[in-house]
């Protein structure tokens, strides 16, 4: 059976954060020397540290909560596309590349270096005319390498709103640079927080070998 592939950030207090957001934090609230029988420990952070997902009520008051999704998006076939190759990506680039017709997952594998324990202070420009492309391709999700599909200093989000106003899941700062460009079984369920606007996830891929059909949940 082939292995999976872990392509989540690690969550430490090393981890970078959103400028200005809470960091991520572990501690132990007590100990087995105080309890005599467990270690139970606390975690503080925002929603939208490391490998996450965003609901649409990040970016939208009448968004739906995480707890409202559907779990079906985060969970099946999926392709890793290579767009390293420019710093703009747009419907036209996305048009040049290949992937089976039945695709509901993108994983673009962009030219931004994954370093999770530093923020980066430019990312390549997603264009918003990626929604509708991928609307017509029947893609449901869409992950990227990045912190954002949206520049850090955007106020109007018009690639997250672009992406939710055509149907398309956002799944951000998955690690893909050392994976090779091609199709996989995408398991990055987030967390049934309610009333939530994000959720950490535990992203991993295998890949599907070649002649076999794949689950495409």
């Amino acid at each position: 059976m082939t292995d999976w592939i872990d392509i989540s950030q690690p969550l430490s207090s090393q981890i970078a954060h959103w400028p200005g957001d809470t960091p991520f934090q572990y501690h132990l609230t007590a100990s087995m020397e105080e309890t005599k029988s467990v270690n139970i420990g606390n975690i503080h952070t925002s929603l939208h540290t490391g490998t996450h997902i965003d609901a649409p009520y990040h970016f939208s008051a009448t968004g739906k909560t995480v707890d409202q999704l559907p779990i079906e998006p985060y969970v099946g076939r999926a392709v890793v596309i290579d767009v390293s190759h420019t710093k703009t990506i747009n419907a036209q680039v996305l048009s040049a590349m290949d992937w089976p017709s039945n695709t509901k997952r993108i994983l673009l594998h962009t030219s931004l270096e994954n370093q999770p324990n530093r923020f980066p202070a430019n990312l390549p420009y997603l264009d918003p005319d990626i929604a509708p492309f991928l609307q017509a391709k029947g893609v449901h999700l869409l992950g990227v390498d990045m912190p954002s599909v949206d520049a850090p200093d955007s106020k109007d989000l018009a690639t997250h709103h672009a992406l939710a106003a055509h149907g398309i899941y956002i799944l951000e700062n998955v690690m893909l640079d050392t994976v090779p460009a091609g199709e996989y079984e995408l398991i990055a369920l987030p967390l049934p927080i309610q009333g939530a606007d994000g959720s950490p996830v535990r992203a991993v891929i295998r890949p599907i070998r070649k002649g076999s059909t794949g689950s495409d949940r």
